[in-house]
């Protein structure tokens, strides 16, 4: 499925506001209700739509901290690799993993209340993944820019 304008604009919208009415979302596309909606439908089936969620205040939820660590394994052998994606799965305060180029293997971001929260993880969870060498840590002071919506072309 190749999108138009019309996919563009609506996951646009979407993305601004999941909770947009099919009225309003129809409006402002300049469509019919149904045909915006067998639309969304689409987009949904073929999965540019991953899933509709609340997005939280993290500091309300009171985990203002942001901590950006690098891990570096002992091997790169696939088993070892797939052993520590499936054990950070069960972190519930990693909220990003990556497979990184460079000097480590992996970046992740985990969500802390405190310092004394972030040393728990570390000792408890990041320490005793499958596989790692190596743990190198950054707090973040503050967050100057974040977004959950995708630079979309609309057209």
């Amino acid at each position: 499925m190749a999108l138009d304008r019309f996919d563009r604009i609506i996951l646009d919208a979407l993305q601004k506001d999941g909770r947009i009415s099919n009225v309003q979302l129809a409006s402002k596309v300049s469509l019919s209700e149904s045909a915006c909606l067998r639309r969304v439908r689409a987009l949904e089936d073929e999965g540019y739509i991953d899933r509709y969620a609340a997005l939280l205040n993290q500091s309300k939820a009171g985990l203002s901290g942001n901590v950006f660590v690098h891990i570096g394994l002992q091997r790169e052998e696939q088993s070892e690799l797939a052993a520590f994606e499936e054990a950070v799965k069960d972190i519930p305060e990693v909220m990003e993993c990556y497979l990184m180029t460079g000097e480590f293997d992996y970046l992740l971001r985990v969500v802390v209340a405190n310092m004394a929260d972030f040393e728990r993880i570390h000792k408890d969870a990041l320490t005793r993944l499958p596989g790692v060498a190596r743990v190198n840590s950054s707090v973040a002071i503050r967050t100057v820019q974040k977004s959950t919506e995708l630079p979309l072309r609309v057209r």
